[in-house]
Formats: structure tokens, C-alpha cells, sequence
């Protein structure tokens, strides 16, 4: 940033004297001197920066607008679905939650399987079975437990009074209501919260009650965790699922707990990656990536030029190779090689058979081709930090938009389907999509790979960039353009986040670009290097924060790609 535009803003904040600073996603930083939450919802951005404004830490608002997302957003944001929080202190202290969902104690390798050993009806994606046990309440509790300040009911009253009350719909509610509407006889009980009382759908500017949703949340604030997974809603959950034919019970819930591990952590030209372990695969593809590209000059070769995009295809190709061979739950997979694959001597080797201006070839004795499965894009992503210069980078979701779409009868809130991110067909891989590598079958209690990538990068053992996204497996590689974009090219949080992304994920061996964004000539050139490119409309949804270390002020970007998404400071 230069000087004239530091001193601009330092006088504009002075001015406006710890109001509000408000804006929009889009390609110009939102400022603060004090704290900032960033989310892909406004009045959830609110919520938690109204939290920190009261002197609560940034777990603190963390919680506070995971649980306004779980009211506001019903696509990703939730209490049925899981994720990972990464911490970073004030003082350098470091670690990370992982509250991702398990597969139920009845759950087995097979179990979605015909007689001919396909995947019946698309049953672990779709339906009642397709429902992993959720962890988001609990993780929120635990992370809380350790780091929060403020009292856990006055971070979840927020929520009740969004979801009582009521709020706007927006046009991705009401997209959704209206398909409900085509279908609610197969989602009856999601019908009854997202459809009105006539059974007309909502539309932009009607005002949603969730008073299920409401009672609920009550128990969660009243009880904490015991509010959730006992009780009323324990049994309202069990017992939907002995009607509907699925597998989780109350012992289920009352054995799930979250998990307190150590992030993954890395160093990227002088700046410190701290990143989600296992059962997130992205803190290891992402350092993996880093150590690779470092070994290039990606700011001489410039932004998204044709050789900064074949560096960055080549480093992807080799981490997502390596995170269906190794990766999948630690407490199943004790010996996975992570000291390994994100060391500099591993990231030196395989830098040595990249090719300057000749794309690798995506193929391997242990794999078939294009085995990778989908993972859909409806995540969701915040990032907070307060105003002792605390930070959280949380991610969470429910799996595909709106998860399984199907809402707990009584408990007003929708389930996940993260039972499709496990390998459903053991040791079968094929050109449509299956992998069936071991690390990351089916097991009772196993948590399913994930590739969120919540991620925090520090200098000087200070919290510098606070990043996430949604977005299935792109959530990796655009958390990895993201830091390069600034790192590297010098781009502030903002246009860091607009820049036009691209995708590879080894197999199929192809990109992906944002259609709008790279020009004809670098595609060609780049395609003249053996790549294959696919454009597509768009990738992920960033929501980031920067402290600019001279100014000692935040800087906030909501990514334009979300429809409601805002950076919230004061």
C-alpha cells in the first residue's frame, strides 16, 4: 500500500471515530482499527463483530457468527454439519479444532453398495443415509471452553432472536425454496420450515421464522453441548432417524467429541503457514504446494502469465496425487508421512521433474485416470480477528448446498450428507469419478477427508493474513492463490481475493479457469505447453483479512463471488 493512501485512511478512520465501517465484497478493502469478522453473510458478519465491540475474543465472535451463519445461511452455515477452526494468539500460540463428522457406529465399508457392487441410487450422497454424525456444536463449545471470554449464552442468543424474529430472504433462499417446492413431498419436513404456510416458496424480501430452529438453539445456549447431543434434540434426531431408515442413534451422539490437534505448519519465503491437519487434507496439499513454488520466481514470471500458471498446475498436480495416496482420519491412518510431504527436501524432488514450459503428465502405476471424486463447493468460511490481535480461521459445511436437504422433524435445522466424501466402492477406481484408496473408506467412527483449508499466515509471529474458503476441492488451490497473490505479487486482502482463479486436482488431467478472467493469448500459450483448459463460471468464496504491520490497521475483504457476504470492522 503507499504512503498517501496509509495516511487517507488513518485520517478517515479518525473521523469516523469507531462507527461502523461497512461495505460490500468487491475489489477495495474494508479498513478497521480495532476488530473484524468477515463472513459470507452480513448480518452474521454483525453479529460477531457486535460481540468483539463488548470485549470478546475472536473465538468469541467466531462462535457467535457460526451460530447467526446457522440461521442466515442455511446453504453451508449450520449445527448439523462440522468443520475446523485454526487459533492463532496475540502472544504466537497456535492450534486448531477439528470438529468434522464421523460415520455412524453402524456404518460399514460397504454399505452403500448393490449386490453388484455399485452405489445403489446415489444413497451416499442422497438421503437419510448419506448423514454423517454432526460435530459443529460441540467444536464451537470446545474452542470456546478454552479461548472465549464471554458468557457461551450470550454468543448463541444472537442466532435465537435472527431465527425468532426472522430475516430477509435473500435470492439464494428463495432459489432454494422455490426448487423445494418441486420437490417437497420428498422433503417433507424441510418443506415445513422453507416453504410457507400456504406452500407457496419464499421470494427475495419475505421474512423467514425458524421457530424450531429457535427452540432448538435455546437448548444448545441453555445446556451447551448436552443441549445437542442429549435431551430433546438428541432424541428428536434419533428418533427421525429410526422413521426415515438411518443409522444415527443417541449413543452416536453421545460418544461424538471433538478433537484439540496441532496444525500443520509451514514456511513460505519468510511468512509462517499455519494450516488444518488431517482429517483435512489442505493444510498438507497447501504447504506441499508452497514448498514447491518457493523454488520459483513466480513474481518475475507475473500474475496469472502463462508460466506463473503452468508453476501452479505443476505444484497442485503433484500435492493432489499425493492427497488421495496418503491422507484420510490420523485415528485410522496412524502412519500417514506428513513430516514428509511437507518438508523442503520432498518439495525439492519433486520440483526437479517440472518441466519449464512442458505440462507433466497426470498418471501413476497406483491410480487409474480421472479417479477423483466430487466434492461439492457449499462450504462456508469466516475469519475474525479482535482487537488484542487474537485471530480464528474457521470453516465449516454441511457438504453439498443445504446438505442432505433434509430437515430434523421438530429440530428445525438441516443435516449434512459428508458420508459422500468417504471412498464408497473399496479399491475400485474408474474414469467417472470413484477412488477407492484405502486411507479414506468407510469405518464406524471415522472422520471422512475433507478439503477445507482454514489457514492463518503469520509474520513475526503475528497473525498477517486470515483466509477460507468453500468450494470442495478448489477450496486448496484458491486459499494457495490467494496467499500468492500476496505474498508474491504484492496485492492487498482484497484484490488478492477478486483475482481470477484457476483449478487442477491431478486427475482428470485438466484446468479449470474462471472464465472471465485470463486472456486468450495467455491460454493459448498455456495450452501450447500440453495443459487443457475448461473455463467455468466461478471458484470458491473468499473471506480474508490483512494487518498492515506499519499502519497497525485491518484490513477486510468479503470475495464478490457471495451473494451476501460482508467485512464487518470497528
Amino acid at each position: 500500500m503507499n504512503y498517501s493512501l496509509r495516511i487517507f485512511i488513518c485520517i478517515f478512520l479518525f473521523t469516523l471515530s469507531n462507527s461502523l465501517i461497512y461495505a460490500q465484497g468487491g475489489r477495495i478493502p474494508v479498513p478497521a482499527e480495532n476488530g473484524m469478522v468477515v463472513s459470507s453473510h452480513h448480518l452474521a458478519s454483525d453479529v460477531g463483530r457486535d460481540i468483539l465491540k463488548k470485549g470478546g475474543t475472536a473465538v468469541d465472535a467466531s462462535v457467535a457468527t457460526a451460530f447467526a451463519l446457522a440461521v442466515t445461511l442455511p446453504a453451508a452455515g449450520n449445527i448439523g454439519g462440522g468443520g475446523f477452526l485454526i487459533y492463532h494468539g496475540e502472544d504466537g500460540e497456535t492450534t486448531s479444532f477439528n470438529f468434522r463428522e464421523k460415520a455412524p457406529l453402524a456404518a460399514t465399508r460397504e454399505m452403500y453398495l448393490d449386490e453388484n457392487g455399485k452405489v445403489k441410487d446415489n444413497s451416499n450422497h442422497e438421503g437419510i443415509l448419506s448423514v454423517g454424525v454432526p460435530g459443529t456444536v460441540a467444536g464451537l463449545y470446545k474452542a470456546h471452553q478454552k479461548y472465549g471470554k464471554l458468557a457461551w449464552k450470550d454468543l448463541v442468543q444472537p442466532a435465537i432472536d435472527l431465527a425468532e424474529n426472522g430475516f430477509e430472504v435473500s435470492m439464494p433462499i428463495a432459489g432454494f425454496s422455490n426448487m423445494l417446492k418441486r420437490y417437497e413431498t420428498e422433503y417433507p419436513s424441510t418443506a415445513e420450515v422453507f416453504l410457507k404456510k400456504d406452500g407457496s416458496p419464499y421470494e427475495a424480501g419475505d421474512i423467514l421464522v425458524q421457530k424450531d430452529l429457535a427452540e432448538t438453539l435455546k437448548r444448545i445456549r441453555d445446556k451447551g453441548p448436552d443441549g445437542f447431543y442429549k435431551g430433546k434434540t438428541a432424541a428428536l434426531i434419533a428418533d427421525f432417524m429410526k422413521k426415515e431408515g438411518g443409522l444415527i442413534t443417541k449413543q452416536d451422539l453421545l460418544k461424538y467429541e471433538a478433537e484439540e490437534l496441532t496444525p500443520v505448519k509451514g514456511n513460505y519465503r519468510g511468512y509462517d503457514i499455519i494450516s488444518m491437519p488431517p482429517p483435512s487434507s489442505g493444510g498438507v496439499a497447501l504447504i506441499e504446494m508452497l514448498n514447491i513454488l518457493e523454488g520459483f520466481d513466480l513474481k518475475a514470471a507475473g500474475h496469472n502469465s502463462a508460466k506463473s500458471l503452468h508453476y501452479l498446475t505443476e505444484a497442485m498436480r503433484r500435492a493432489y496425487a499425493d492427497r488421495a495416496l496418503y491422507l484420510g482420519d490420523p485415528n485410522f491412518n496412524p502412519t500417514m508421512p506428513i513430516d514428509r510431504l511437507i518438508s523442503k527436501d520432498y518439495a525439492d524432488l519433486l520440483r526437479e521433474n517440472i518441466q519449464e514450459d512442458r505440462a507433466s503428465v497426470s498418471d501413476s502405476a497406483n491410480f487409474n485416470k480421472a479417479h477423483m471424486a466430487y466434492e461439492s463447493p457449499e462450504t462456508t468460511h469466516l475469519s475474525v480477528i479482535d482487537s488484542q490481535g487474537n485471530a480464528v480461521s474457521l470453516t465449516y459445511t454441511l457438504e453439498q448446498s443445504y446438505g442432505s436437504k433434509i430437515v430434523v422433524e421438530g429440530a428445525g435445522f438441516l443435516l449434512n450428507n459428508e458420508m459422500g466424501d468417504f471412498n464408497a466402492i473399496p479399491g475400485y477406481t474408474d474414469s467417472k469419478g470413484r477412488i477407492g484408496t484405502e486411507p479414506n473408506q468407510i469405518e464406524p467412527e471415522k472422520r471422512m477427508l475433507s478439503s477445507m483449508t482454514p489457514t492463518i499466515v503469520a509474520k513475526d509471529g503475528k497473525p498477517y493474513i486470515i483466509i477460507g474458503t468453500p468450494g470442495g476441492r478448489t477450496i486448496i488451490n484458491t486459499v494457495l492463490q490467494v496467499i500468492v497473490n500476496s505474498i508474491d505479487h504484492g496485492m492487498d486482502i482484497a484484490l488478492a481475493i477478486e483475482s481470477p482463479r484457476m483449478h487442477h486436482q491431478w486427475l482428470p488431467d485438466t484446468s479449470y479457469f474462471e472464465d472471465w478472467g485470463f486472456s486468450p493469448d495467455t491460454e493459448r500459450i498455456y495450452q501450447e505447453m500440453g495443459h487443457e483448459v475448461i473455463r467455468r463460471w466461478r471458484q470458491g468464496s473468499a473471506m480474508g483479512i490483512m494487518l498492515d504491520a506499519e499502519s497497525n490497521i485491518i484490513f477486510g475483504a468479503a470475495d464478490s463471488r457471495s451473494y451476501d457476504g460482508k467485512a464487518s470492522g470497528y
